[in-house]
């Protein structure tokens, strides 16, 4: 007996998550309709011009920009930026150094600071206990 697999589709704004790209920038046959996993795949592999430009310039999604800023998504949020930002803008704030910018990403190396202590304490006390459970 044969198994018929059906083929996995995602919605837009997912396979747009997936892509790194702000939805609302891409075309509007993407938009429009389903994209599959091999679809997905072949865009993650060999990128059409519109998703390449959009990687480079943006308008990016909010993960995109913390990331690029060295925020948190809820950094941008607390500092009034809801909205998706250009590549321009992004380089533009940079070199602006805001207070909220610099508030923030001393609040974001505060974070991670405290993640690799908490990291390193378990890794510690793994050590410790011969690697078996707490």
């Amino acid at each position: 007996m044969k198994s018929h697999q059906s083929t996995q589709t995602m919605k837009p704004a997912t396979a747009a998550k997936k892509l790194g790209v702000y939805l609302e920038a891409t075309p509007a046959e993407f938009r429009e309709g389903t994209v599959s996993r091999a679809e997905l795949d072949q865009l993650q592999a060999d990128p059409p011009a519109w998703l390449r430009e959009l990687r480079a310039n943006g308008p990016h999604p909010r993960p995109v920009v913390a990331a690029k800023l060295g925020v948190s998504i809820s950094g941008l949020a607390r500092a009034g930026v809801t909205e998706a930002l250009t590549t321009e803008q992004i380089e533009a704030l940079k070199q602006e150094q805001p207070e909220w910018l610099v508030q923030e990403r001393a609040i974001q190396a505060d974070v991670r600071k405290e993640g690799a202590r908490i990291k390193k304490r378990n890794a510690e006390r793994a050590a410790r206990s011969g690697g078996q459970g707490s």
